[in-house]
């Protein structure tokens, strides 16, 4: 190939180091490495990740645009600690989000959508079966961004990745209220097998109470009120 036909061809992006340091403390917060109160030093995790102070704060920068850091000032910043209001406010915000999604996904990618749900599907089960709630969390949240990334938009996939972020910080505490977590597991083929054949109408329907029913989960775990701290 001569070297001017590659005129139309663009450089491969590669993450930055604050890419990279974003995605790893992301990934230590919804796993619950580091967890909700978390004061990060950047001293600490400068040593850590062996880098600079300027792309630590890139990275940290990112992730309190995010919601998932916050600052105080003159002490630091710290992991976000969500209040059962800021779950309130997730999961209708999700209802929104993913409504619009299957909406799309109901004009004409209903086979694809549930072909692509298959894996996460089967994930829970096998987390299930080994009886690890960390996996079925994990596959949970899959489902979900693979429900959405079905409907093609990339505005709503953008609109999305945050929440889901936020809402796999109280999947820990949702986890507990499943005794068995095969009922976890059979919400999800019941609403993936709707989303193939059912009408629409009953699929919206079976997202909101699926979504709605999380909520109620997790309001029956505060006890105390809706103020307390996940």
């Amino acid at each position: 190939m001569a070297l001017g036909d590659l005129d139309d061809l663009r450089p491969v992006a590669r993450p930055s180091t604050a890419e990279l340091i974003a995605e790893q403390l992301r990934s230590a917060i919804v796993k619950g490495a580091l967890a909700p109160g978390t004061q990060l030093g950047e001293a600490e995790l400068a040593t850590h990740f062996a880098v600079s102070r300027g792309p630590l704060r890139e990275a940290m920068q990112r992730l309190l645009s995010e919601g998932l850091l916050y600052s105080i000032r003159n002490r630091g910043i710290f992991v976000t600690e969500l209040t059962f209001d800021d779950v309130v406010d997730i999961y209708r915000s999700r209802r929104v989000i993913e409504g619009g999604a299957l909406e799309l996904i109901l004009e004409g990618r209903r086979e694809q959508a549930w072909h692509d749900l298959g894996p996460a599907v089967d994930a829970m089960r096998a987390a299930a079966e080994r009886d690890d709630p960390a996996g079925v969390s994990d596959g949970d949240q899959r489902f979900h961004e693979i429900l959405v990334a079905s409907s093609s938009s990339p505005r709503l996939i953008r609109a999305a990745r945050t929440l889901l972020v936020e809402t796999r910080m109280c999947l820990g505490a949702l986890q507990t209220t499943y005794p068995v977590l095969g009922e976890q597991v059979d919400e999800h083929v019941v609403l993936r097998t709707a989303i193939r054949s059912a009408p629409a109408d009953h699929v919206h329907r079976m997202l909101d109470e699926h979504l709605d029913d999380a909520v109620r989960r997790l309001r029956g775990l505060q006890g105390a009120g809706d103020g307390a701290v996940l």
